[in-house]
């Protein structure tokens, strides 16, 4: 950053470390042994779609990608928003080859110059009590939060609270809080 940046407040952007995803297997085992919450198999990635071929393409390509695995499909979906979200399902256990999947539809996306369009990826999460939970990786900040939505649109922020600090060594937290955005009905969590 430049002094006539930092004079008139400009700030470059903090550039999404996606390899801090592979850091979701392991927290996801200290989570399960703080708080009982375990994967649920299902995650997304979501992004604001682009007109045009070439993102159209990209977009099938890796549809194509993750559904080359012979598991269950690949579905995309339009939130209320705008926004598009891609979801990958895995059995429960497969937590690793999840991280993996939507490592590689971010990766692609950035590779590809799409990666300002990208918004926030999102780990499923269940409880025995089936209380829900996702850990959401900020692409914008290169943080994760949790996000434990309840009936209706009210959220559990003792429990959020708590989920950091029980994983908060094994992931970058967002320190922010108001950065904790809700992410009602989001698909894969």
């Amino acid at each position: 950053m430049g002094f006539l940046d930092s004079l008139l407040g400009r700030t470059k952007p903090v550039q999404p470390k996606l390899d801090d995803l592979f850091g979701l297997p392991s927290a996801a085992i200290t989570l399960q042994a703080a708080t009982g919450f375990t994967p649920t198999g299902s995650g997304s990635v979501c992004f604001r779609a682009v007109e045009g071929g070439t993102f159209g393409g990209i977009q099938s390509e890796v549809r194509d990608l993750l559904d080359m695995d012979g598991g269950l499909p690949v579905e995309v979906s339009r939130d209320s928003y705008g926004f598009t979200w891609l979801v990958s399902s895995h059995m429960s256990d497969e937590i690793e080859a999840l991280v993996t999947d939507l490592h590689a539809v971010n990766s692609t996306l950035v590779d590809n110059g799409f990666g300002p369009q990208l918004l926030c990826t999102v780990v499923g999460f269940r409880d025995p009590e089936d209380r829900r939970l996702g850990l959401v990786y900020l692409y914008k900040r290169g943080t994760f939060y949790p996000f434990a939505p309840r009936s209706g649109q009210t959220r559990d922020n003792a429990l959020e609270l708590q989920v950091r600090g029980a994983i908060g060594d094994d992931l970058k937290f967002e320190q922010d809080l108001t950065k904790w955005m809700a992410l009602w009905g989001a698909p894969g969590l």
